[in-house]
């Protein structure tokens, strides 16, 4: 039981990054994309267990500013729903 209540609590803290609030801090769980976008994304620095930060959001939500190791990046809203994130 102890077991399925910790799997739980660790599904409830993941979600997709489009779904973050601006200043939440996440970590990168994994890319859930086609070869070369998530290729791309590793080659620019964002690898399961990274650390992110939401700057900004769009006024209609698309793109979204994330802070990724000192630099900023955008992402559209499509790209960003998936990469799955842990909130920290």
């Amino acid at each position: 039981m102890l077991r399925r209540e910790r799997k739980q609590q660790h599904l409830c803290k993941q979600k997709r990054l489009n779904q973050c609030r601006v200043g939440e801090k996440v970590r990168v769980e994994s890319l859930q994309m086609s070869g070369y976008k998530s290729k791309r994304l590793m080659d620019m620095g964002v690898l399961p267990g990274t650390i992110l930060e939401i700057s900004r959001v769009a006024p209609f939500g698309d793109p979204l500013a994330i802070k990724v190791r000192g630099s900023q990046m955008s992402f559209r809203k499509k790209e960003a729903g998936d990469i799955i994130v842990e909130i920290i």
